[in-house]
């Protein structure tokens, strides 16, 4: 009983002090180690060495191509402006009137494609500011619309998702990525159309009580002018660098079907 506590206790600080900032790869050992001692017939150090580090290099093993380059190709989504791209287009198909569901749509698209969630959640976000924004829905709406579209029923149960939910056990089960389709299908519309449902109904809600958008300060930061750092003798200014203070414009995004091809699942 002692040993299952000590588990759950891990368990349990491992996701709050993460959720706190702290590197997994520091909080992993140490509640490897917390779990051991609250085991009272567990060998310290051999369970943390014929264990712990055995099961931790096995998994390193296996998943860690899968795990850098689905970083790599996160990042490259996003520092090209592809995810930015794609997002904007199924926007501009669906239009402003159906705010909540465009960006649920655009989130889906592009995590099913295996842009990183966290990729999507920065890409996606600007959009929604200014869509919410445009037809005065709550902003507070914002992450819950988000979270439908890239943490749910593309991320654990479209058949062939290529999230790591849906990798990592496949060795396990001797399963493929589309392992299970008709339930996979059936408890993504179930995520999905009753997800959507609630954004709807909230909005609604809010519009019913007269609940706008909300006043914020979404835009950036102005410094004043005497406290920024200047060069000396020069009167050069750092805030003013930039495509108006001379630097490099930035690269044009890429077109739709640039952007949209090495995500596109049906193509793998």
């Amino acid at each position: 009983m002692l040993s299952i506590a000590g588990i759950l206790l891990s368990l349990a600080l491992l996701m709050w002090l993460a959720y706190r900032g702290i590197s997994v790869l520091i909080l992993a050992p140490l509640m490897a180690l917390l779990a051991v001692l609250l085991s009272p017939d567990a060998p310290l150090l051999a369970s943390y060495t014929q264990v712990f580090m055995k099961a931790l290099g096995s998994f390193i093993a296996l998943f860690f191509p899968l795990f850098l380059l689905g970083a790599v190709f996160g990042k490259l989504m996003e520092d090209s402006g592809a995810a930015r791209v794609i997002a904007s287009r199924i926007v501009d198909w669906l239009g402003a009137g159906r705010a909540v569901l465009a960006i649920v749509l655009a989130c889906a698209v592009l995590t099913y494609g295996g842009v990183s969630l966290f990729v999507v959640a920065f890409a996606v976000y600007p959009i929604a500011v200014e869509l919410f924004r445009a037809v005065d829905v709550p902003k507070r709406l914002i992450p819950a619309t988000i979270a439908l579209g890239a943490f749910t029923f593309t991320m654990t149960a479209l058949p062939g998702t290529p999230a790591i939910q849906n990798a990592i056990p496949m060795p396990h089960f001797g399963t493929t990525p589309f392992a299970a389709p008709g339930l996979g299908l059936i408890g993504g519309a179930v995520m999905g159309v009753l997800g959507a449902l609630w954004l709807l109904r909230r909005a609604r809600q809010a519009a019913a009580a007269g609940e706008g958008y909300g006043a914020d300060a979404d835009g950036p930061a102005l410094l004043a002018r005497s406290v920024r750092p200047h060069a000396q003798g020069e009167g050069y200014d750092v805030a003013e660098l930039g495509p108006q203070g001379g630097a490099t414009s930035p690269a044009l995004p890429p077109s739709f079907g640039v952007a949209i091809a090495p995500s596109w699942p049906w193509w793998r």
